[in-house]
């Protein structure tokens, strides 16, 4: 036995700051190319359809006199008092209390009798959450001290922003606010006078009226109409049953788009489908309070996005990041499935939402194998196929750099190297729209029609999962073939990516190589050393349990990367496999993870 030898040790910096450097009120944007060629014939339509509907709605909802039509029959008072599932931390309430909004990272003072309503924002990300009331939760946990702040910040809102304005009354935003008002508005009531009771009835019902009305798309309108329907069960009387029946006549139809009969979301983030059902169960709480049946169509789609959230909960207790969506938190996903009568079974194996596992007693692999959605879905979308992420035991060690639309700044961070995949040459499989269209779109994914193959066979004592996709075929004539061979008996994960010429393209003139790079991105706080062989990589986690990964790359080497947490970016590690691939031919590079200790030592 060859002795370890000294290892050039690699660890992360200190974490950056908690905000992203950019421009007061204008975040920095990652430059990316769209061709005509990838945004396709498709592309045109929607931003001419989008240039001529945006600016209708923007002439019609700034009229002086648009506001009188969203009065409606007047509640009187509230009814329901629905349960946020989604758990709070307290401490960012108790500094609101102070007159310090601390949001996305950043923060602002505004002691009352003061508001943050007519002044500047330090960041578009935390003018998002403060206008989408993200606060309100917290604050309300500070009892009725808590509950006046809050009853006095909203009205202060709904002076500032009676009328219609495209930022503060976006659809989106629109329907976090209005789903954090309805669930706290009891209570504020009951901190109120009654004028302030009565004004705060109008203040929620003039919004849950606008969430029914264009525009705002396919993409979303789940969401919507749930807020809409949480806000009309908060509501008393005769206006609260009226929105609440509008709501949910449309529901089912919303549903049936958003969510697939596996339970993945249309978005294919896995994050997106747990937040529409925790959305879900708080809807269906507020019914019961009601003693209102709720309808078949919601009990069907909790179910399922119940199930999906089990099948994308890594054993850390957070979910698989991929497409756009971040692992979310423990807690969070433990109470969006506190009630599942499946909750405590073991996840399946298989496929759900185009993500399959595949694991052994300690070794855990998730991978994407589905291309990303397409269109108005494709808002968070990434351009990573055959993306991975690992847990070994219960530490993660192999996942993306996390990116979210909550870091809208980070777009480049949507293509083959911000996750753990093969990247060829300098291009991409795909890219964010950006620019003018994608200010007018969003910055919705643009690429060729992605086609994958995968394969699985599950036999005594191992698991073999591969999987294809042709990405490449159109600037380099190969497909990418990646083999994953997991022997459940020793814990030991063994690969092989492929990238072979696909058929009818060597008689295509291109360059004869091209450079590759296959990447593994680790968790912040994962330690890599590097061995003497410059061939074997020993990894630790949180836990402190070594991991051996090894490759027979030509050039291996361990590079700093960085990862996004809630928006905010954290200094993490990569370990980069570089080398080149001919054209015209087939070229292989293995890898293989395994426990410290098994399986002998690099020499």
């Amino acid at each position: 036995m060859s002795p370890l030898g000294p290892f050039a040790r690699v660890e992360a910096d200190a974490p950056a700051p908690g905000e992203i450097p950019g421009l007061r009120g204008a975040p920095m944007r990652t430059p990316v190319r769209t061709t005509e060629a990838t945004a396709g014939p498709g592309l045109w339509p929607a931003v001419l359809g989008r240039l001529m509907t945006r600016q209708l709605w923007i002439e019609l909802y700034g009229l002086p006199g648009y506001a009188l039509t969203l009065r409606g029959r007047r509640a009187q008072g509230f009814a329901a008092t629905p349960r946020d599932f989604r758990p709070v931390d307290a401490a960012p309430g108790k500094l609101l209390l102070g007159g310090k909004f601390v949001l996305a990272g950043a923060s602002l003072e505004a002691a009352a009798p003061e508001d943050p309503w007519n002044r500047p924002s330090p960041t578009r990300a935390f003018a998002v959450e403060l206008h989408a009331f993200a606060w309100l939760p917290s604050l309300m946990l500070q009892g009725e001290r808590g509950a006046r702040e809050a009853l006095r910040l909203t009205l202060a809102w709904a002076t500032v922003f009676a009328r219609w304005s495209p930022f503060a009354w976006d659809p989106a935003l629109l329907a976090r606010r209005s789903f954090n008002l309805a669930c706290a508005a009891r209570r504020m009531g009951e901190a109120a006078t009654e004028a302030e009771r009565l004004r705060l009835a109008d203040v929620l019902g003039r919004q849950a009226r606008q969430l029914l009305r264009p525009p705002g798309g396919v993409a979303g309108r789940a969401e919507r109409l749930v807020a809409a329907a949480t806000a009309g069960c908060a509501l008393a009387g005769a206006p609260g049953t009226g929105l609440r029946r509008r709501a949910l006549r449309a529901l089912p139809s919303a549903l049936a788009r958003t969510v697939a009969e596996d339970g993945g979301h249309a978005s294919r983030s896995p994050e997106a489908g747990l937040e529409l059902l925790l959305d879900l169960l708080t809807l269906e709480d507020a019914l019961a309070q009601l003693s209102e049946a709720v309808p078949g169509p919601v009990q069907a789609a909790i179910r399922r996005l119940g199930a999906a959230a089990r099948f994308h909960t890594l054993p850390d207790g957070r979910l698989i990041t991929v497409q756009g969506g971040g692992p979310s938190s423990p807690a969070r996903v433990a109470a969006a499935l506190a009630d599942d009568e499946d909750a405590a079974a073991e996840a399946p194996s298989g496929a759900v939402g185009g993500v399959a596992r595949i694991r052994s007693p300690l070794l855990t692999v998730a991978a994407d194998i589905a291309a990303p959605a397409r269109g108005a879905w494709s808002a968070a979308a990434c351009a990573q196929p055959l993306a991975l992420e690992i847990v070994c035991g219960r530490d993660r060690l192999v996942t993306g750099c996390g990116w979210t639309p909550r870091a809208a700044d980070r777009q480049g961070l949507r293509l083959g190297p911000g996750h753990s995949t093969l990247s060829l040459g300098e291009t991409s499989t795909g890219a964010p729209l950006g620019g003018w269209k994608g200010e007018l779109l969003g910055h919705r994914l643009i690429a060729r029609p992605l086609r994958l193959e995968v394969h699985r066979r599950d036999g005594e004592g191992a698991v073999w999962l591969e999987a294809e996709h042709d990405g490449w075929v159109h600037d380099f004539g190969l497909l990418h073939q990646r083999r994953l061979y997991l022997d459940q008996r020793l814990d030991e994960l063994r690969a092989e990516e492929r990238l072979h010429p696909a058929p009818g393209q060597k008689d295509v003139v291109r360059a004869i190589a091209a450079p590759y790079a296959v990447r593994f991105q680790l968790e912040p706080g994962v330690q890599a050393s590097l061995a003497r062989d410059r061939r074997s990589i020993l990894l630790r986690g949180h836990s402190g349990r070594g991991w051996w990964f090894r490759t027979d790359g030509p050039d291996v080497a361990i590079e700093p990367s960085v990862h996004i947490d809630e928006g905010l970016t954290r200094r993490s590690l990569q370990i980069v496999v570089r080398g080149s691939a001919r054209t015209d031919s087939e070229t292989k590079i293995r890898w293989k993870l395994s426990p410290a200790g098994a399986g002998g030592e690099p020499t």
